[in-house]
């Protein structure tokens, strides 16, 4: 580093030398300059090289992904490793801040559909675990993430005071306070923590020390946002679900978002979102469990919480949706998710969720993901056809086809035309994880296999689902329902992962 004429430092990185002027933007791990290149602006960050901590780790492959700003330079003075980067117009805190602390939901679906676009891309390649207003910074019309590989950078050295800089207390997911492996759902709780503080202007946890806010986000459950549509503030409720698989992945995160940006549900459709969402927060609170000592226990806990909450929605969703397109149809409920309903000749039960073992399969291969609660669906009619009475569905809260993403997936089974036995009169069948059901995921042949393949329910989007049993139960009120005529009714071929 060269002082010029006018005082002024001179930094030669690989490509160009760069002019230093004054010191831009507040706090954070190292300093970052406005810098000048001939006719071209940046910036320049001046990271500390700090012991145990090598300069690979500040660098990232950007190549492809969306709404991130990207290193245009890089090299090195005596002291510090040096990394150039466009000058964005503004951060989003200082956008926040012009705006009265707040911005409206138009607004954060921008922001939020932005940076969900970058997390998508970076899916697989890199964990940010540093997201925070001050990271998101305004370029070119997009809302892009900077500073990848600071957090990991600070984070493995051995500087004491630099590790404070490794994460933002108000923003760390519970798996970081917990010093556990990160993934896209850590980014993904920052994601939460970003939109609940620009619906509402404040943080959903707040405190003084870091202690204070490891303490909540560990323990306390997320507040309802007092700002926002039903559906955002559902979203973000779950983005701050306290087990990682029970939050939306980047790619179910960006789907939502744009689902919420393109539609805005009224009349009945608006009130029965409201509903749902109340119960979600109801029973929200039993992610309690959450501890810094979590045993495999707690976390099936806080996966068998989050469960039950969004199996309330769904539940929920059938029921109102049925009972006002056909208001004759008797409900006897029986408990926040079961409840029984007759209409003509048909009957439909929605099951009690009930939690899954965590080795449910018996002395028979389990398959290669876990299931953490199971309930199921069953149609009868009063007037079968032959001996044909009706269908039954499992519906299992599992990570079917992404390891550690856990969901609502419907499937339902059936026994194989190779054994010669008397006709089903409930086909496809319901079957709770168990040793039928691992007969029927495994590879090889046996009496059971999937006859419905695993169907992930979209908690933003549930209007096949619905309109399909409304389909079925209108048949069977009716007195014509009949048993499908082939079985599968639809391939299952790659629907789990096996």
């Amino acid at each position: 580093m060269a002082l010029t004429n006018r005082g002024a430092m001179r930094i030669q990185l690989r490509k160009l030398e760069w002019e230093l002027g004054e010191r831009v933007g507040r706090g954070g791990f190292g300093k970052v300059f406005a810098a000048q290149s001939g006719d071209l602006s940046a910036v320049v960050k001046l990271v500390p090289k700090s012991p145990g901590a090598e300069r690979e780790m500040l660098f990232v492959d950007l190549d492809s992904v969306r709404n991130a700003v990207p290193i245009i330079d890089s090299g090195e003075t005596e002291t510090d490793w040096a990394l150039a980067m466009p000058r964005a117009d503004r951060s989003l805190r200082d956008y926040t801040i012009s705006a009265g602390g707040k911005l409206s939901e138009p607004e954060v679906l921008s922001v939020l559909t932005d940076i969900a676009e970058a997390l998508v891309d970076l899916e697989g390649r890199v964990v940010h675990r540093d997201l925070k207003p001050e990271n998101i910074l305004l370029l070119n019309g997009k809302w892009c993430l900077a500073d990848f590989g600071i957090s990991r950078y600070a984070s493995a050295t051995t500087a004491p005071d630099t590790h404070k800089f490794s994460m933002s207390p108000p923003y760390a997911a519970p798996e970081r306070w917990r010093e556990e492996r990160a993934d896209s759902s850590t980014d993904v709780y920052a994601v939460g923590v970003i939109a609940y503080e620009l619906l509402a202007g404040v943080l959903p946890f707040t405190g003084s020390e870091p202690y204070e806010f490891r303490e909540a986000h560990l323990r306390r459950t997320a507040p309802n946002p007092p700002a926002g549509s039903t559906t955002m503030r559902a979203l973000v409720i779950q983005c701050l679900h306290k087990a990682q698989g029970a939050r939306p992945g980047p790619r179910a995160l960006l789907t939502r978002l744009q689902q919420m940006a393109a539609t805005a549900p009224t009349g009945g459709l608006a009130l029965l979102q409201e509903a749902a969402h109340a119960e979600v927060l109801r029973h929200s609170e039993a992610e309690r469990f959450a501890s810094e000592k979590r045993s495999e226990e707690e976390r099936r806990d806080e996966l068998f919480a989050a469960a039950e909450s969004e199996l309330q929605v769904i539940s929920m969703a059938l029921k109102t949706a049925i009972t006002e397109s056909a208001p004759p149809a008797a409900v006897q409920e029986r408990d926040l998710t079961a409840w029984a309903l007759r209409l003509g000749a048909g009957k439909l039960i929605f099951s009690s969720i009930i939690a899954t073992s965590s080795s449910p399969w018996g002395d028979w291969d389990p398959p290669l993901f876990s299931v953490a609660a199971h309930a199921s669906i069953k149609l009868t009619t009063s007037t079968p056809h032959g001996q044909y009475e009706g269908r039954s569905h499992s519906l299992w809260y599992c990570d079917a086809k992404e390891e550690g993403r856990f969901r609502w997936y419907e499937t339902a089974f059936m026994t194989s035309p190779l054994i010669r036995e008397s006709l089903q009169t409930v086909a496809p069948y319901a079957l709770t994880p168990g040793i039928n059901s691992a007969k029927a995921l495994w590879r090889g042949m046996a009496k059971y296999q999937v006859a419905w393949p695993f169907t992930a329910l979209d908690m933003g989007d549930l209007s096949e689902f619905v309109d399909r049993w409304a389909a079925w139960l209108a048949a069977a009120s009716s007195g014509s329902l009949y048993r499908p005529g082939t079985m599968p009714e639809r391939s299952s071929e790659g629907s789990w992962r096996s």
